[in-house]
């Protein structure tokens, strides 16, 4: 059975080293945690109106999604206080949003039975909690090797606490998507084609919300375009025209890009001009990526 794995960003930046940075800066930690924080409120309420739209049936997935949902709310509960307790914002987080984009991408009329919607909603989980993993496990390790401050411990003890279950969410989709596979080999040629294409679909929304660097229009593209590769031929046409406008145009992009070198400029013009405008200019080129570690 396919095994999809998150990738790295533009195939250059991995979890860790993208962690590594993010705990030298305290804005942006704090603002790393309250994505976090907004990206399991959030998830209360999506695998709400999951639950709703299966309306009791499979009784034993409504039961496990309803646990699923209590262990969000817990977590969001966590970082919530956590980001309280720092004074930080717990605002809605600015620029890209991850979770729109990954709503955007999908084709949600596309399920033909509710055998397909089940293995649809399932591996989108599956791979976007597998996502969640490979981050809190990256900034476990980047806080484990870095400033042994109060604050960083008190960071890493909440995300200590949330690493496990998060864990144990993976565990359970792979579970029921095996059982599913096992059915038979048309059960398992759906669940093999749904975590090729939601594992597209999650790609390319983790680096819409990363990538602003010059020429991150086409590499969305790029990205919307693997993701039509993974659905039936006549559906491609339909799905390429309702998306690549705004994906081409990606107005989402240009105001994070304003908001970014708004920050910047007012923090520190010097490190602006000598790190953030290369990087950005270079579109995140693996030997620009090196360049920009060495000197940070």
């Amino acid at each position: 059975m396919t095994v999809a794995y998150p990738r790295k960003l533009n195939n250059t930046f991995g979890a860790r080293e993208i962690l590594s940075q993010v705990i030298r800066d305290r804005e942006i930690h704090l603002l790393t945690l309250n994505r976090y924080r907004y990206s399991e409120q959030r998830s209360c309420k999506d695998l709400t109106d999951l639950v709703e739209r299966l309306d009791g049936k499979p009784i034993e997935l409504v039961r496990d999604l309803s646990r699923h949902i209590s262990d969000e709310a817990r977590h969001a509960v966590w970082l919530t206080d956590l980001l309280v307790d720092l004074g930080a914002d717990i605002g809605t987080p600015p620029g890209s949003s991850y979770i729109d984009e990954f709503e955007r991408l999908l084709d949600q009329d596309a399920q033909t039975s509710s055998d397909d919607f089940v293995i649809a909603s399932l591996a989108a989980i599956n791979v976007t909690e597998k996502r969640g993993c490979e981050y809190f496990s990256a900034h476990i390790y980047a806080l484990k090797h870095g400033s042994q401050t109060d604050e960083n411990i008190k960071i890493r003890e909440t995300i200590e606490r949330i690493f496990p279950e998060e864990a144990g969410h993976v565990r359970w989709g792979n579970r029921w998507l095996a059982q599913i596979a096992d059915k038979s080999p048309e059960h398992a040629a759906k669940v093999n084609q749904a975590k090729r294409k939601y594992g597209a679909i999650e790609q390319a929304a983790f680096e819409s919300g990363m990538d602003i660097t010059l020429g991150a229009e086409l590499r969305r593209v790029s990205n919307l375009l693997e993701v039509a590769e993974t659905l039936p031929l006549w559906q491609r046409p339909q799905y390429l025209m309702e998306r690549l406008p705004q994906t081409f145009l990606a107005p989402d992009l240009q105001q994070t890009r304003i908001d970014v070198i708004q920050r910047a400029w007012k923090r520190d013009p010097q490190a602006f001009v000598e790190r953030l405008i290369p990087l950005f200019l270079n579109g995140m080129q693996p030997s620009q990526a090196k360049t920009a570690r060495k000197s940070a």
